[in-house]
């Protein structure tokens, strides 16, 4: 490993190029795209099936045919394949990896130590997304490599900023960080699917019941966001004495839903950390 700093990655001509051209790729390139953060032109990714060349054909993304390809051709390197392959792919693109590139991994569950000893190559972020990137909502956490700079951390925040919001936190948090971000959609769609079945239960038509649940879940969200407000005072804000609202809480509360959730996202972490260790 050169011990010399890093060359920055050019910010007005930089080429973004994916290994995997799965669906998690195909969110970030979109994102990046309509973010207007990078143009199609300057992104990359090889694929040889019909389906997935259409799909970022259709948004103006080159799609070549080989991996090594996408590498030659790209100053950052996304690796977005699945985790019982990265290795192989990561041994097989090793010698066309040039010390100027930055490579960064969304693969799950693979860490910062193995891909550098892999790739030879220690300017590397990891990132973990989770899937309302799909949306432009994911909530993102990265960690750097050992050579990976402040200056790629800003580049990689602005590419991950375009499809939802980024973090940094050191990589022995990355399981906690499953078990609340990278599961907890999961989590919300169960309460979303729970709160329409009440609406049902109280008498409403199911489609309203749904859309009034996604959207209520939704809006609650934003409020926490961008208030700044602690969630506990929005919840008493909604809450008058006696009231409809406070009913519910009091149910809510019977149930233990505060300790469901908070064992769902520590079960979630440790099964991360087993997963991890295999």
């Amino acid at each position: 490993m050169s011990a010399t700093a890093p060359i920055p990655i050019p910010t007005d001509t930089w080429k973004l190029g994916f290994i995997g051209a799965g669906k998690m790729a195909e969110s970030i390139a979109k994102g990046v795209v309509q973010s207007g953060l990078l143009p199609a032109a300057r992104i990359r990714t090889a694929h040889l099936g019909s389906a997935r060349r259409a799909a970022f054909e259709s948004f103006g993304v080159t799609v070549l045919d080989h991996n090594d390809q996408v590498v030659e051709d790209s100053d950052v390197v996304v690796l977005s394949v699945k985790p019982q392959v990265v290795k192989g792919v990561v041994l097989e693109l090793k010698p066309k990896l040039s010390k100027k590139q930055l490579l960064v991994s969304v693969v799950a569950g693979v860490k910062l130590k193995d891909l550098q000893e892999w790739s030879g190559h220690d300017r590397f972020i990891r990132v973990m997304p989770n899937t309302p990137a799909a949306v432009g909502k994911a909530a993102s956490v990265m960690s750097l490599g050992t050579a990976a700079t402040e200056g790629d951390a800003e580049l990689i925040s602005k590419l991950f900023g375009a499809i939802g919001k980024i973090w940094k936190a050191d990589e022995k948090l990355f399981d906690a960080i499953t078990g609340l971000s990278g599961s907890g959609p999961a989590y919300m769609f169960l309460a979303i699917e729970a709160l329409a079945d009440g609406g049902v239960a109280a008498g409403l038509p199911r489609d309203l019941a749904l859309g009034l649940a996604s959207q209520t879940v939704l809006g609650a969200a934003t409020m926490a966001t961008a208030t700044g407000k602690h969630p506990g005072q929005l919840k008493d804000d909604v809450a008058s004495p006696g009231g409809t609202t406070i009913a519910g809480i009091h149910e809510l509360e019977k149930g233990g839903i505060r300790g469901i959730l908070m064992n769902a996202v520590v079960a979630a972490a440790k099964r991360s950390r087993e997963l991890s260790q295999g």
